[in-house]
């Protein structure tokens, strides 16, 4: 029931999802006399969907502590208890973002090792696809997390994206070691001096993101949700100022009918429903936060995500991962002696 066009959004999110992965079964949560309408018209779906009833749902203004509390018998809350149950192998919302990072934290809890989960996605660069996180579960970040984020970071970019070893890289104002807040710099000299596989580029700037410096992005919620709302905005200006530039002259139409092609290409390389579906990565269970706005291809893509950390055991592998990599000593920044 989440998100600004559920359920209809959902539903035809669901049907063409289906299509690329067959073997997929849903259970959905929520008012089931809409839910059973919508599947009267996906024939195929409504054999592989249980619809579980539930007149309660999250609006998108609760305040996380209130649906944490209040939402028991919630849409939400249900679904990620199927998880938490053994009922469900994954969790898709496109519903409140804080809300449903409290209660799959709740209800799921984190991996061990883990002090806070993270929203982690993946970014279109000039060298491919960047891992980044925290994209806005967590406002305010001490050391300890940030190097928690680029451990799990590390996991994420090799076995979703396929890479050997990832660089890793911090959002930072600027690249020398005296610039950024206390914790970032702490977190670097972490990542520098200690033992862990990790292939540690340093700092990062806002324009590496797009530029592909490195494999993994890692930030505090605050920034990661304002470069990421930032980079969604600027799509749709290069996209509107295409559109103007195209229609404003006879010119510029016969100009886009030759370069179809290339359009088309661009066009769906900078789609962001192909990059809709955020793992809330470091809990116990597959929670994927769909963007509220997006429509039935976006939400599709969200599907597909659950479906391959499914298919390649995406917790399991992360939980022998953390473990082999976070299992040893309390690592602490080094101590500089000042006279």
């Amino acid at each position: 029931m989440g998100g600004d066009n559920a359920p209809a959004m959902v539903v035809d999110g669901l049907a063409l999802a289906l299509k690329a992965r067959p073997e997929l079964r849903f259970r959905l949560y929520g008012d089931q006399a809409k839910i059973k309408t919508l599947l009267t018209r996906h024939s195929d779906l409504a054999s592989k969907c249980e619809v579980v009833h539930t007149d309660d749902v999250i609006t998108n203004d609760a305040k996380p502590a209130v649906a944490l509390r209040g939402g028991r018998n919630s849409s939400m809350r249900l679904a990620v208890n199927a998880v938490g149950d053994g009922q469900a192998q994954a969790v898709v919302s496109a519903g409140n973002t804080g809300a449903l990072m409290a209660i799959a934290k709740f209800v799921l809890k984190t991996l061990p090792g883990i002090d806070r989960p993270a929203i982690s996605t993946s970014f279109p660069s000039q060298r491919g696809d960047t891992v980044m996180l925290d994209l806005g579960a967590n406002i305010e970040c001490d050391a300890d997390n940030l190097v928690q984020f680029a451990v799990m970071g590390e996991v994420f970019a090799r076995h979703i994206l396929g890479l050997e070893k990832p660089s890793i890289g911090l959002l930072n104002v600027g690249s020398e070691d005296i610039k950024g807040r206390e914790a970032v710099r702490q977190a670097a000299a972490i990542l520098k001096s200690s033992p862990l596989p990790i292939r540690f580029h340093g700092f990062v700037e806002g324009d590496d993101i797009g530029a592909g410096t490195v494999d993994v992005v890692v930030t505090d919620g605050f920034t990661g949700n304002i470069a990421l709302k930032t980079a969604e905005g600027t799509v749709k200006l290069l996209a509107q100022a295409l559109r103007d530039a195209i229609n404003g002259s006879w010119r510029g139409k016969i100009g886009a009918w030759m370069a179809k092609p290339a359009l088309m290409a661009f066009r769906r390389r900078m789609d962001p429903r192909r990059y809709n579906g955020a793992l809330l990565v470091g809990l116990n269970g597959i929670c994927i936060k769909s963007h509220g706005g997006t429509d039935a291809v976006g939400f599709a893509n969200a599907v597909r995500v659950a479906a391959d950390l499914i298919r390649r055991d995406f917790n399991e592998r992360i939980k022998e991962d953390l473990e082999r990599l976070i299992s040893g000593p309390r690592l602490e920044p080094p101590v500089a002696a000042a006279s």
